[in-house]
Formats: C-alpha cells, sequence, structure tokens
C-alpha cells in the first residue's frame, strides 16, 4: 500500500497540496454523458449539484461541456463554450474552490481560464491542433491522458502488447512535449485513462499495476466512476446497462486507487467517496 506522495500545484491564484487523495467532483453540462447525461443542463442544476458537491467535501469541479464516453458525437466550439463558461464564471463568483476544465480544445481552455479555471483537464493529452500553446499561454495545471482511439472506434478491438508499459510510454512521452513547450513539470498530472480504449481485462490490468504511474514523477488522477470496468467485475453487465448499481464498486476501485497512491479521484458520488476515504486516511496517519 502506498501512502501519497506529496505535489504541490500552483497557478496564479493559489496552490493546492496535494499531500493525500482529493476528490474530484464530476459536473458534467451535457446531454449524452454516460452517467449522468442531461441531468445538470442550465445554470441552475448545475450550480446546485456543483453547490452539493462542495458541501460533501470535493476539493475540486470538473466541468466537462462535451461527452467523450465511447460512441459519443462532437460538439462544436460554440456549444461547448456555451454550455461550460457561464457554470465557471458562477462558481468562480462564489466558492474558493479548484475548477477544472474537461476538454480538449485551445479556444475553450483559453476562454475558461479567463473565466476563472485552475486546472486543465485534457483527455486528449494536448494532441489537438493549438491545444498545446494555449495550454502553455494560460499557465494552468494540466492532466494529460492516455487513450486509444476516438470515441467513436475507441472501444472496437482495443490491442496492447502490455497495456501499463504502453500507457505508461505514452504519457512520459507527452510530459516530455509539454515541458520541451514551456508546461513545468510540476504542474502536470497523468491519468492513465480507464475504459478510454482499453478492455475490461486492460482497465483491471492496469489498476493492479497503477504502481508504475509513480516513476513519472507526477501526481496522478484516476477516473473509473460508474465505468462498464466496474459492473463487469460484479458479473451484472449487459446490453442495458444500469449505472446504479456500480455506486459500491466505484468507491471500491476508487479506494484501491488511492491506497496505490492516486492524488486526484474524479467520481460521481462524492459524499460516499469522502467518506470512505476517511477510513483510508485515518488508518494511514497511524503508518
Amino acid at each position: 500500500m502506498n501512502k501519497t506522495s506529496t505535489y504541490t500545484l500552483s497557478n496564479q491564484r493559489a496552490k493546492l497540496i496535494l499531500d493525500s487523495p482529493k476528490v474530484m467532483g464530476i459536473l458534467n453540462v451535457t446531454p449524452d454523458s454516460f452517467s449522468d447525461g442531461g441531468k445538470f443542463i442550465g445554470l441552475d442544476k448545475a450550480m446546485f449539484h456543483a453547490e452539493q458537491m462542495i458541501r460533501y467535501g470535493a476539493e475540486l469541479i470538473d466541468i466537462g461541456g462535451e461527452s467523450t464516453r465511447p460512441g459519443a458525437a462532437e460538439v462544436s466550439l460554440d456549444e461547448e463554450l456555451a454550455r461550460t463558461i457561464p457554470v465557471i464564471e458562477a462558481l468562480r463568483k462564489r466558492f474558493d474552490i479548484w475548477i477544472s476544465i474537461d476538454t480538449s480544445k485551445a479556444q475553450v481552455m483559453t476562454a475558461a481560464s479567463e473565466a476563472g479555471a485552475d486546472l486543465i483537464n485534457d483527455v486528449r493529452a494536448l494532441q489537438l491542433p493549438g491545444s498545446l500553446q494555449a495550454a502553455v499561454n494560460v499557465n494552468l495545471p494540466v492532466s494529460l491522458m492516455h487513450r486509444q482511439g476516438e470515441p467513436q472506434t475507441m472501444q472496437i478491438n482495443p490491442t496492447y502488447s502490455h497495456v501499463t508499459t504502453e500507457v505508461v510510454d505514452f504519457l512520459n512521452q507527452q510530459i516530455n512535449v509539454a515541458v520541451n513547450a514551456g508546461i513545468p513539470h510540476e504542474n502536470i498530472l497523468v491519468d492513465p485513462g480507464f475504459g478510454f480504449g482499453k478492455s475490461d481485462s486492460h482497465n483491471y490490468q492496469l489498476l493492479n499495476e497503477m504502481e508504475a504511474l509513480h516513476q513519472l514523477q507526477c501526481p496522478i488522477l484516476i477516473g473509473l466512476s460508474r465505468k462498464r470496468m466496474i459492473q463487469y467485475a460484479n458479473n451484472t453487465f449487459s446490453h442495458k446497462e444500469d449505472h446504479k448499481n456500480r455506486l459500491f464498486g466505484s468507491i471500491a476501485g476508487a479506494l484501491i486507487a488511492a491506497a496505490k497512491g492516486a492524488h486526484i479521484l474524479r467520481v460521481h458520488d462524492v459524499k460516499e467517496t469522502v467518506e470512505a476515504l476517511s477510513v483510508l486516511k485515518t488508518m494511514q496517519s497511524f503508518s
């Protein structure tokens, strides 16, 4: 069991000390996200849900305006901006909390930074045109995620010779790209990308070998909340997916990731995850 190494993320507004696992609450302002699509569209609904997550113990809120689930359609720049920027502005006015923008588009990164975002969470690891330079320009911490393929095709027979080795190699490559472009190494996080171009067996091998990510010497962001891999473990997967039956498995996955040294846990169920983490944190305080 790994005790979480301490890292500090910083921007012009604030610092975030990652000395123990932090919970990042998911706020999808989309009609088609795999678990909560359509539930939080509109500023009032989004703000109410964000307030709940903050009250339950979330220390970061991750705002996404484009679903990246398997099979998801692309969203126009104007639509993504319209969905996300008003929520960021409203949260920034009301709460002193770290706000993350879940985007791959350079223009959204720039607008989100101007609206008060603290962190860029990019599932494409700054590979879209202009995104690398935009991340450099806004001077915010950035999370680089591994994935194989695009949402429309990434779950069609994903193949690896050794998934963990390939994930680490890719992330190391993108870290070097980011650092060479001018992003400080200490402001880079890594995300292995559970469910993004990976079979269930790939996901569990990656979770089992998650300690390999520590060699990258970056904070680790983990997102496996309510994903298909949870239902796979419960042997309840069917063509009719029921995300409500994934709560306890998601909490178990979050605790495993935290015990293996994850720094940020991106979750739908904030209250339950925070309560479960309190047990782990209390136990580790005696070591």
